[in-house]
Formats: structure tokens, sequence, C-alpha cells
């Protein structure tokens, strides 16, 4: 044999790695419709609302079909009816709706049905805990094609959005989508987020969705208007408008707190420059042309920002002394903003709320004298609005003499 013959021929390995990546390459473009077609074989086997059968059938495909690999491809099945092309408009191979999605429902949509879809939806992340919604890209992606469906379309995908989010299998972040220059300019945003709102709400309390949105980072609702309208006011009115009252009175209050926390803050620098009351007031004026706030919440956070500049670390036989001083001293800031009896009733409440809490600081009276006051001892004026201010204070004294004499028993 010949030293030539003997050397090895090159090798063409190379080539056929790459011709069989280009192959799964372009077979993988295919797979989601694969995925789905053989999804549907399972489903059109269930009769037509048999919501039982339908979660029956989902997780016994599970068995077979690689849902997390096809998650996506899932979830705009069982949301929307079908797969998704960029731009938001349908695959476009021929395919039927699917069998079972909530664009299925009957119209108008209605919210107890809604809820035996999200029940399918529910049984199937119970059995496949990793295949859970808000891992998804759908939820978002659907909600930023919102202007693709039809009206009634956009309130069953609003609405069960909403129970997906109260159920926690999707997170509020998906709402984000919503923000958008082209879906807020034409209202589009807000009537979603009311849809929303409306559905959560069946199922959740108002404190329940703050909590959800602030997780989602979902900071601003004004974000949801139109530029021209993105105004507290006009909030208010328009959730005020769709019966979700709850809605708009938790965002005023929202809002109050930061206008009050805002003024505080300015009275405490404004104070140690300077205590002159002209001087205090204008300040006062100023900030209120920025953020607006009811009477009774203003002159609650003008009392909490002028006594937060005050030292209380005299000795308790001097606080009765030191409160007349320096109530004195900032009584003209106060009768320019004490305008009425409500003013004037909710001046009177933080005063004592305030000095209660500065007198069981300072030791000059007792848990037991406060939580008596607070149960039978209290003034009849303003008896209803004060004992609410100290409901806190008192709770915590409470709980602490629990705690005081279950360790005495043990």
């Amino acid at each position: 044999m010949s030293q030539q013959s003997a050397v090895p021929k090159p090798s063409l390995q190379g080539v056929r790695i790459k011709a069989r990546k280009g192959q799964v390459k372009a077979h993988a473009k295919h797979e989601p419709a694969i995925f789905r077609d053989q999804l549907y074989k399972h489903l059109e086997t269930v009769p037509e609302n048999d919501f039982d059968g339908f979660s029956a059938k989902l997780v016994q495909a599970g068995g077979t079909l690689e849902y997390l690999k096809y998650a996506d491809a899932l979830f705009e099945i069982l949301l929307v009816g079908g797969l998704i092309q960029p731009g938001g408009s349908y695959l476009d191979d021929g395919a039927p709706m699917s069998p079972f999605s909530i664009f299925n429902a009957r119209n108008p949509p209605d919210l107890v049905e809604l809820k035996k879809y999200v029940d399918v939806f529910n049984k199937l992340n119970r059995r496949y805990m990793r295949l859970n919604p808000s891992r998804s890209r759908v939820s978002p992606l659907c909600l930023q094609y919102i202007g693709r469906w039809s009206s009634e379309q956009r309130d069953k995908l609003a609405m069960t959005i909403g129970l997906l989010l109260s159920q926690g299998l999707v997170t509020a972040a998906c709402l984000q989508s919503l923000t958008k220059d082209h879906l807020v300019k034409n209202d589009q945003s807000i009537d979603i987020l009311a849809h929303v709102f409306r559905a959560y709400l069946t199922d959740q309390s108002i404190d329940h969705l703050a909590a959800t949105l602030k997780r989602g980072n979902i900071k601003d609702l004004l974000l949801f208007f139109p530029t021209n309208k993105r105004d507290p006011k006009v909030l208010d009115a328009f959730f005020r408008e769709k019966n979700l009252p709850t809605v708009a009175d938790w965002y005023m209050k929202k809002q109050y707190a930061i206008a009050k926390d805002a003024i505080m803050n300015e009275l405490r620098e404004v104070v140690e420059r300077s205590d002159d009351s002209e001087s205090i007031i204008s300040a006062i004026q100023t900030k209120l042309e920025e953020q607006q706030l009811p009477e009774t919440e203003l002159i609650q956070s003008i009392w909490q920002g002028l006594m937060a500049s005050v030292d209380w670390s005299a000795r308790p036989d001097q606080i009765e002394g030191l409160a007349l001083r320096e109530v004195g001293k900032f009584a003209p800031v106060l009768v320019a903003f004490c305008k009425g009896p409500k003013t004037e009733v909710a001046l009177i409440n933080i005063v004592q709320v305030y000095f209660a809490q500065v007198l069981y600081n300072k030791d000059c009276v007792s848990d037991q004298a406060i939580i008596y006051w607070y149960q039978k001892g209290s003034k009849p004026q303003g008896r209803q609005h004060f004992l609410k201010a100290t409901e806190a204070l008192v709770k915590f004294l409470q709980e602490q003499e629990e705690s005081e004499e279950e360790e005495d028993e043990e």
C-alpha cells in the first residue's frame, strides 16, 4: 500500500453540521404550528362549554406535548385562540381558531363565565407548577395589540387579565404594555384598565390591588391617560363614572399623602431658616400651587410639619409649658389656614393625637391610661374622628399589654 493512499481524506463533517443546523432552524419556524395542531387534536374531542373536560384534556396533553418549551404558543392559543405573528395578526396558515379560548366566551362578556375559563388556567398551573402564565410574554403581548381585537374581544381579554392578576397567575408588569403612546392617545388603555380593575375587585380588595400594582412597578395611573388628560381630577372623575369609586378614593388618598409629605418637608426647611409666620405662610401657599390638598388634610400636615421642628427633649414637668409656647408661636400660621368648622375639628383631633403620643413617649402618661381614655374617657366632641386617629397607637399598646401578660403566665 503506497504512502499516498494511507493519508486520510479531508473530512466533510463540518459541512454536514452546518446543513443540519440550517434544517433545524428552518424546521423550528414551524414548530409552534405543529404544537398547535397537536394540541387541537386533544381539544377537539371536548364538547363546547365543558370546562372540566377541557381541563382534563389539557392536563392529559401535557404528558406528551412539551408545554414548557412552547409556553408562549400555549397561552396565545388559550387566550386569543391562535398563534400571533409580529405586529399582532394571527399566523396566516389556514388553521382554525382554537376549540378552547377566552374569545369563545359569549357576547357581551360575562364575568361569571370568564371565571370558568380562568379556572382552567388554574388547574393547568396546579398540575404543571413551572408553567405559570406570569413567566410568559403573552399577556403583555396580547395587551399591546388590543387595537387589533374587536371591542368584545378587548373586554374579554381585559376582564380575564384582571382575574388572572387577582389570583397571582400573571403580574401587573404586563399592564405596562398599555402605556404605549399609540394606545393611550385614544383612551383605549384607560378603558381596558377599568375592565381589568373591575374584574380584579370582584375577588380582592383595593388594598390587595394596590399591592399588586406596586409589585408590578405600576407607579402612576395617569400614564394610562392621554397626555392632555393627565390630571388627578380627570382620573377621579373617570373611575367614578366607571363605577369604580374605590379606585378613585385610593388614588386620591395616595396623592394626598404625597402632597402632605411635600408640605411637611417644606415646613421643616422653612422653620429651620426662619420662624417668621409670614415666611411660613408664603411657603405653604407656594406649595399648594403645585399640589392641592383638602383643607382638613392641609391643616393636619401643617401642624405635623411645624411640630417636627420642636425639640421635645424637655423634662416631663416642662412639656406643658413648652407646648403652650410653641402653639402660641405658630398660631398665626394655623389661623391662616383654619377656615371653617371641619378644619377646626381636624386641627383639634391632630393636636390631641400628637400630644397623646408626646406625653406617652415622655412617660407622662401610662399605656393603661391611654387605653382607658380611648375606650371610655374621651370627650364627646369630635370623638369618632379622634378615636379613629388614635386607633393605631392604642392597638400597639394593647398588643404590648397582651404580650407582657403572656410572659408573666409563663
